[in-house]
């Protein structure tokens, strides 16, 4: 079934035009001299469990790292080939899991090292894992006092970064890290909130930093300014400052080569009274913003968290507080025109997938009414919504009960001609996304456990998932090595 909207057609246009601001930095950090140290060998840990090896990578197999967020090309679109089209009874093989902290980060994974960041105790922690066996190369940690107000996880919510040869995490208190990738040597830290003056908004530092050349960029949200930042990547020192008006969101920056060159897209907007933000069209080689388009919910309680979804010279920006959804397009000077907004795909936390002029994604702020829904990317027509039946038997009492645990605020991953959808209470399922309708190819149970909400980091045909909840199993909270690598025919 179709439904039609309304659409609002070229509403206004915003040209901003900003010259870069130079922001004084208080306090650059250290940079230490690091010494010539090999990577040490990965030893076993209590916390792992090895269960299998996988199977050999396929010779046609295309394959890649995952080193920034919403992986390499940083729109949850992976470019792997000749994974399982089916997951059999039993679901995918686990190669190994490993039992973690706190947080909702997930992996990073660069050739044969996993990074993993999370919280033990009162300690950040920074883990290089062997990718098929779990083994530990390297940990670092330090001190962590933050305690979520809305009863949370207490842990990073940004994913660690990497240019390959060294790591870079941003903590939930904003403690801003370059680790080196081999040995794990730290070059530089910062603390950002004591540097910048920074408010923990809600949910504290949220926004995974933006690897893009030797800048990494990040939405700091400094209450005096900058909005965004760029350091430079080997001292940790600020090179630019972007605004001075929004705080930070919980949505990523995004890059994109348009016609109007090379742009950072930052979906701005913290804490504040009353809720301001919206979307920043950034030129990263100076900070200059040619477009400020203001979106964001009425409600104080309120958080722009999903990242802007690019398609050539067109940015979709979408929350689920009210304001709803909007599609802009940049023109050659780098200004947005609306093309057109309506309420119809109302994104939380997650990024939608574009695929073939349509967009999908999950509308709906709680996982008790979060359809997955179509729309046209050239209109915002809604194609379809619907809310899978996913029944699913659960022990309670020595009995079995059946429910319905739909993907709630699931996470998309489009990969190998179909999409990887990982649901909130551990399902995996393969979908077919076209505008004709929802069609499952096949789906399994992983684990039963709330808040996965984590977009599974795939490299090399392996699928890393984060639990972040304990189990209803009592199973800790982990990450899981599982095998999603086709068995080579030829």
């Amino acid at each position: 079934m179709i439904r039609l909207t309304t659409t609002t057609t070229i509403c206004f246009i915003v040209s901003f035009q900003s010259i870069a601001q130079r922001f004084h930095d208080p306090k650059p950090p250290a940079v230490n001299e690091l010494e010539p140290i090999l990577s040490p060998e990965p030893v076993s840990q209590p916390e792992l469990t090895f269960h299998q090896p996988p199977k050999p990578i396929s010779k046609r197999a295309v394959t890649e790292d995952w080193m920034d967020f919403l992986g390499p090309t940083h729109n949850a679109i992976s470019r792997e080939t000749h994974l399982l089209s089916e997951f059999g009874e039993a679901g995918p093989n686990i190669v190994w899991e490993v039992e973690k902290g706190e947080g909702y980060a997930a992996p990073a994974v660069v050739g044969e090292r996993v990074i993993l960041f999370h919280r033990a105790g009162d300690t950040e922690v920074v883990e290089c894992l062997q990718a098929e066996t779990g083994q530990r190369f390297w940990n670092q940690s330090y001190p962590s006092e933050y305690r979520d107000r809305y009863g949370f996880g207490n842990g990073p919510r940004c994913q660690p970064i990497s240019d390959g040869k060294f790591v870079y995490t941003l903590g939930v208190e904003a403690i801003f890290s370059c680790w080196e990738l081999v040995s794990g040597q730290l070059l530089w830290q910062r603390d950002l909130k004591a540097d910048f003056d920074l408010t923990l908004d809600f949910f504290g530092v949220g926004a995974t930093p933006l690897l893009e050349g030797n800048l990494i960029i990040v939405n700091i949200g400094a209450p005096k300014g900058p909005s965004v930042a760029a350091f430079d990547k080997r001292s940790g020192a600020i090179v630019w400052g972007a605004g001075d008006q929004w705080g930070p969101s919980y949505a990523s920056p995004i890059p994109a080569d348009t016609q109007a060159g090379r742009r950072i897209f930052v979906f701005a907007g913290g804490e504040s009274r009353p809720a301001t933000g919206g979307l920043l069209v950034i030129d990263p080689a100076d900070g200059r913003i040619d477009c400020r388009f203001p979106w964001r919910g009425n409600r104080y309680e309120s958080v722009n968290a999903s990242s802007p979804v690019i398609v050539e010279n067109r940015v979709y920006i979408s929350e689920c507080y009210g304001a709803g959804g909007a599609m802009l397009e940049i023109g050659a000077d780098g200004s947005c025109s609306e093309a057109w907004n309506n309420a119809i795909l109302n994104t939380h936390f997650m990024t939608s997938i574009h695929k073939d002029g349509y967009l999908y994604g999950i509308d709906g702020h709680g996982p008790r009414n979060a359809p997955i829904v179509c729309i046209e990317l050239e209109t915002g027509m809604e194609m379809w919504r619907t809310e899978p039946e996913w029944i699913t038997p659960v022990s309670s009492g020595g009995q079995f009960q059946e429910y319905n645990l739909a993907p709630a605020l699931a996470s998309f991953l489009l990969v190998d001609g179909r999409c990887l959808v990982l649901g909130q209470y551990g399902h995996l399922a393969w979908i077919d996304l076209n505008p004709d309708g929802y069609k499952e190819h096949d789906r399994t149970h992983l684990f039963l456990a709330r808040q996965t909400w984590a977009l599974p980091t795939l490299s090399r045909g392996l699928l890393y998932i984060i639990q972040n909840d304990p189990g209803i199993d009592d199973s800790d909270t982990r990450l899981i090595c599982y095998d999603l690598r086709a068995a080579d025919t030829r």
